[in-house]
């Protein structure tokens, strides 16, 4: 079985986001491809199986099966679009969120996610212990956004893993106005075996529709800012999706030689 790393939400190999891809001719067993994601310590390791119309695709951290993951699907999209079907230009996926339809733009990779209803709910002292910093705004979707006063209150957080545990959310998202792209972010998720998730592309079919309200915008340059860092380009389209734009790099090829 071929698996290629790849990094998304950047042009530059040993940024952004890593994610190992695989593609086979048929689906091992869950705990074949679990084993597999423990043994690759990356946030995702996507599985793709070609269908009579387009790709099943499916996503693994370390910790568990998810149901939605910008970055490893960004990164399945590139291998399929360079490797597989050169000649074409857009890729869809059966996933666990539906069709996730992916279009090649020159250096960039469009998808077309689902959004979350979000609503406001109070700041807790736990999300205080948790971020270290006191967030101003708090709202929950399908994860957790907690907005916060400053950009550098962002880069410069630590938060407590294990308080983290505690708050309500798979995945816990800080987020601030940024300087120079519109917004920053930090994703976090040890709940699935994921301490910090250097670009987290389906968080942001939350934080995008957030500060596209909040800043009266249709388009969003977000940056999230761990060690890794990473670009996204979205534009929420107001009708239950967003499209979600970014680059991505090759970084390895090889062979799975163990039997899964």
């Amino acid at each position: 079985m071929k698996q290629y790393i790849v990094d998304a939400f950047t042009s530059e190999p040993f940024t952004g986001n890593p994610a190992a891809v695989c593609v086979m001719d048929s689906w091992p067993s869950d705990e074949s491809m679990m084993k597999l994601a423990m043994e690759n310590n990356l946030s995702e390791t996507a599985y793709i199986v070609k269908e009579e119309q387009g790709y099943h695709l499916r996503w693994f951290t370390p910790g568990t099966e998810i149901e939605l993951c910008g970055h490893a699907t960004l990164a399945s999209a590139f291998v399929i679009l360079n490797y597989y079907e050169p000649e074409s230009d857009e890729v869809r996926f059966n996933t666990l969120s539906g069709e996730l339809i992916v279009k090649k733009k020159g250096t960039l990779y469009e998808m077309d996610f689902p959004t979350y209803e979000l609503k406001e709910i109070p700041v807790t002292d736990d999300m205080e212990k948790a971020f270290g910093v006191r967030p101003v705004k708090a709202v929950l979707g399908l994860d957790l956004i907690c907005v916060f006063e400053t950009e550098d209150q962002i880069r410069n957080m630590q938060p407590d893993q294990a308080m983290l545990m505690k708050i309500e959310g798979r995945l816990q998202n800080a987020t601030a106005k940024g300087k120079d792209v519109d917004c920053v972010s930090r994703s976090f998720a040890p709940k699935v075996a994921v301490p910090e998730d250097p670009v987290c592309g389906s968080a942001h079919c939350q934080i995008a529709e957030y500060w596209a309200k909040a800043l009266g915008k249709d388009r969003i340059h977000a940056y999230q800012a761990s060690q890794r860092g990473g670009h996204l380009y979205l534009e929420p389209q107001w009708n239950g999706r967003i499209k979600i734009s970014g680059e991505a790099a090759l970084v390895a090829v090889s062979e799975i030689a163990a039997s899964l």
